[in-house]
């Protein structure tokens, strides 16, 4: 008879999160989920939902904390071979929703888009240990063909948002994995160069988005409303913000989709400049506490995968923000671990929660 206690017995589970990375994580899903509570006060059931996403995401979290590297790699070629043909199967044969053919009936409507959020940063860092770190022009233009690929489809559907978070993930496996500087900015100015045909390429409410951007008064009851009174929200905030529940330019209405792509000004209303210092902190603390874990990472690939995984969060943050304050276009990227939806918690938590796996697998090869 097992005479352990009920805490010996549940600790080896417990144990795979790490610490430091599973407080700051509670604590910017407690910011978020306070926030989202003033947002959404609006929507019966939303709060509800949001708490759902949270366990989801959480338990999604846990699972990947279990898994051992090794494992991941075995699994980067198949996941990144399914996400690609999904892709390709939304461009022949998908649904269209709002103009837009992201998603595919497979008795379940998934977006294979998402897939590739975390498929990429694998793929290329399982191709990059295969190579044992060999950094020659050859390997890098092979990695840049296994992101284009999915990246064109993607943003053929269209979605601006997803393939930018797509080629961003991809992008920082390349530039960890040893891109040279100099060919760094050789792309930067080639980018530069080719914008006249990246602009004729744009859908035409891409354009409207950057034009947009430019000057949003030129159509403030049209595509200039959400910068306009998102910008609105976060200057009426001031240094400690009007307080818990008291947004007006929330509960008013004036802010659009105030509980996913623009809660962050929800959050800068009611807090404040002295509140959104302390979430930026947190963030920090974030890419610091997953930059630590990269660097500590015993193989070529988890550290790839670590250093790519934190990225992204520094990216979907960063665009947020930016978008939300009027300094990027409006591209619907969500707030991580802050905004409402259901798909942003379980991509989000399974990046955690391969972090937490390289980091406990380190500790159990040094043991």
């Amino acid at each position: 008879m097992d005479k352990r206690s009920l805490l010996q017995l549940v600790r080896p589970y417990v144990q795979v999160f790490d610490g430091p990375l599973f407080l700051i994580v509670c604590l910017i899903l407690l910011v978020g989920s306070i926030t989202l509570y003033s947002a959404g006060i609006d929507f019966p059931g939303r709060f509800e939902d949001h708490m759902r996403n949270i366990m989801i995401s959480l338990f999604i979290m846990w699972l990947a904390a279990l898994v051992p590297p090794q494992t991941m790699m075995r699994f980067a070629v198949p996941l990144y071979t399914l996400g690609v043909a999904l892709l390709i199967g939304v461009a022949m044969f998908g649904l269209i929703r709002n103009g837009a053919r992201r998603w595919i009936d497979l008795g379940v409507i998934i977006q294979p888009s998402e897939i590739m959020k975390i498929a990429m940063p694998m793929m290329l860092a399982w191709f990059f240990q295969k190579r044992e770190g060999i950094t020659r022009w050859s390997e890098f233009l092979v990695a840049g063909v296994l992101l284009v690929i999915p990246i064109g489809l993607i943003m053929r559907q269209p979605d601006l948002g997803t393939s930018l978070l797509v080629l961003a993930a991809g992008f920082y496996v390349i530039f960890f994995a040893g891109l040279s500087w100099k060919v760094l900015a050789a792309g930067v100015v080639a980018a530069l160069a080719s914008l006249p045909v990246a602009w004729s390429m744009l859908h035409d409410y891409q354009r409207e988005r950057v034009m947009t951007l430019i000057d949003p008064t030129t159509d403030p009851l049209g595509k200039g409303f959400h910068i306009i009174q998102s910008t609105i929200a976060i200057g009426s905030g001031g240094i400690a913000g009007k307080g818990w529940l008291h947004g007006t330019q929330a509960h008013l209405e004036f802010i659009p989709e105030r509980t996913t792509d623009f809660i962050f000004a929800v959050f800068s209303e009611e807090f404040g400049l002295i509140g959104n210092g302390i979430l930026l902190l947190l963030y920090l603390l974030l890419i610091g506490r997953g930059m630590i874990i990269a660097a500590n990472a015993p193989t070529l690939f988890t550290r790839l995968m670590a250093g790519a995984i934190t990225m992204i969060f520094f990216t979907y943050a960063f665009v947020n923000m930016g978008m939300v304050s009027g300094i990027l276009p409006v591209v619907g990227v969500p707030l991580p671990f802050v905004s409402y939806g259901g798909t942003a918690f379980v991509t989000l938590g399974l990046g955690v929660g391969i972090l937490m796996s390289i980091q406990r697998h380190r500790k159990l090869m040094q043991s």
